[in-house]
């Protein structure tokens, strides 16, 4: 059996603080440990700081989004396959959208993907991809960090591959969402894992400048919100390639 943790996006150095003091005390519950860190640095992205801290704490691998390229150097990260990129960026694009790790002897393939609906409609497709990517012989069981808006697009996702993969969790929207369940062939899912960033926030950020932004439909600058942080993740036990349990994980600073 494995279990597996999933943690959800994590956001600017409150997200990595609750991470870091949190996830280490943990950990060793788990076989492997995914944390998407798509707004690791800043809010906005990953760097080579936001991923050393990430993976102090404890994480096996890193699973990215829409801030992918943010900071230039994510490119420098991707050499040894454990900063997972989203699958359906062009071919050629740097990094890997998803990658086979040897855990307890068996295999663990970790992809990353990008849903269309209210995002950039110019990926390609994650379903016809995922199709493709399924062909493969050598995946053992199969993860996916499905990064998408619509949550819509992220049940009719889960409910397509059910069965065919052993977990679809959602990141993006940063608020957890109420649909923590297995479904039938066995895939756990949960629409969105929620944010690991700070609480009195607006999915992260200072309530100021969002607040004024839908008040002057201006831009505003958005800054990491301080104050306590909390963390949010998916807990999923997987036999024979199935989930059997999948089960929502908490904890906010005192």
């Amino acid at each position: 059996m494995l279990r597996l943790l999933f943690v959800g996006d994590v956001y600017g150095k409150p997200g990595r603080r609750v991470l870091g003091t949190h996830l280490p005390a943990i950990r060793d519950a788990y076989d492997f440990i995914i944390v998407n860190g798509e707004n690791a640095a800043g809010g906005f992205g990953l760097n080579r700081e936001s991923a050393q801290a990430i993976f102090k704490a404890g994480a096996g691998c890193i699973t990215l989004g829409n801030h992918t390229w943010n900071n230039k150097e994510v490119h420098t990260l991707f050499e040894d396959g454990r900063v997972i990129r989203p699958l359906n960026y062009p071919a050629g694009a740097p990094g890997a959208g998803y990658t086979t790790f040897t855990v307890g002897g068996e295999r663990l393939t970790v992809v990353n993907l990008l849903g269309r609906v209210y995002m950039d409609p110019n990926v390609d497709n994650p379903f016809s991809l995922m199709e493709d990517l399924l062909t493969r012989p050598d995946l053992g069981t199969v993860f996916v960090d499905f990064h998408a808006e619509a949550t819509s697009e992220k049940v009719a996702f889960a409910r397509h591959f059910d069965g065919r993969v052993a977990a679809v969790i959602g990141t993006h929207t940063h608020v957890p969402t109420a649909d923590t369940r297995l479904l039938p062939g066995g895939t756990a899912f949960q629409a969105d894992a929620g944010m690991t960033g700070p609480y009195e926030s607006i999915i992260g950020a200072d309530p100021e400048g969002p607040i004024q932004r839908f008040l002057t439909g201006l831009p505003h600058r958005y800054v990491v919100a301080e104050g306590p942080a909390q963390l949010n993740a998916v807990a999923i036990d997987i036999q024979g390639g199935r989930a059997t349990r999948i089960e929502r994980v908490t904890h906010l600073e005192q």
